[in-house]
């Protein structure tokens, strides 16, 4: 990635609500997204902090970025999402994320680390950034998340900016991972539920004892502590106990 990242300005907050706008109709006549406030006697966050943030979510459905993008900005903040390189190679949508201000990751590539740097930059102007920690759409068949990728945690060390899980419970209802456009016009019937959680801020930096860079064995440990935190989110809106409190462990090795 090069160029770093650029602010989408007044015409890009612009675009942003016009997207937002035409986008949550769609949403609205496919689905019934509700914002949780309390859930087993916990009270779960209103809004999304001010300032640079980084906000997490579990990764089940194609329409996750949307969805995720949308119940942000009823918690009062734009996202700027980390998305796949992929995306923006795709003629007008790679324009479209361009001029909201989300940033491209070149998964497996030497470039991958521009992303985070991007981010930072993005971090400092006051954003909300979103990420997707498990660095993929779950493969675990009973929709819980697998345990984490670091990066985030990475990210939250080098800015400073706090960590705030967001629980998403079923998106993959609203667009699956096989005859997509089908499930979309049954959804106009049906309308399933997306129930949507904000967790407390994290302070990753506290978590780590205040080591600015430490260690590889202990950013593996805060990313679980981070990992849990959210995960606990999706049990409560599940209403069930994960086998994994920290997520699922991975196919194989590095996966």
């Amino acid at each position: 990635m090069s160029g770093g990242w650029r602010h989408p300005g007044r015409s890009g907050a612009v675009l942003y609500a016009i997207v937002a706008t035409v986008f949550g109709t769609a949403v609205a006549l496919t689905s019934r997204m509700q914002i949780e406030r309390h859930r087993s006697r916990r009270e779960l966050a209103r809004d999304l902090p001010d300032g640079g943030i980084i906000v997490i979510s579990n990764h089940t459905s194609y329409a996750d970025g949307l969805l995720l993008a949308l119940a942000c900005r009823r918690h009062g903040r734009e996202l700027r999402l980390l998305a796949t390189a992929g995306v923006f190679r795709v003629p007008v949508l790679g324009w479209f994320g361009r001029r909201l201000g989300f940033i491209p990751v070149a998964r497996g590539t030497a470039d991958a680390a521009g992303s985070l740097d991007a981010a930072a930059e993005a971090l400092a102007h006051g954003e909300a950034i979103g990420i997707y920690p498990e660095g993929r759409l779950t493969r675990d068949p009973a929709m819980w998340p697998e345990r984490s990728k670091t990066g985030a945690v990475r990210l939250a060390l080098r800015s400073g900016a706090p960590i705030v899980p967001v629980a998403m419970v079923g998106a993959h209802d609203v667009v699956g991972r096989r005859r997509i456009l089908w499930r979309l016009l049954w959804n106009v019937v049906r309308r399933p539920h997306v129930r949507v959680a904000v967790g407390e801020p994290i302070d990753v930096v506290e978590l780590a004892g205040g080591h600015p860079e430490p260690d590889p064995e202990l950013v593996r440990e805060v990313a679980d502590r981070v990992m849990a935190e959210l995960i606990e989110l999706v049990a409560l809106l599940r209403g069930e106990e994960p086998d994994h409190p920290t997520g699922v462990p991975r196919e194989a090795p590095g996966a």
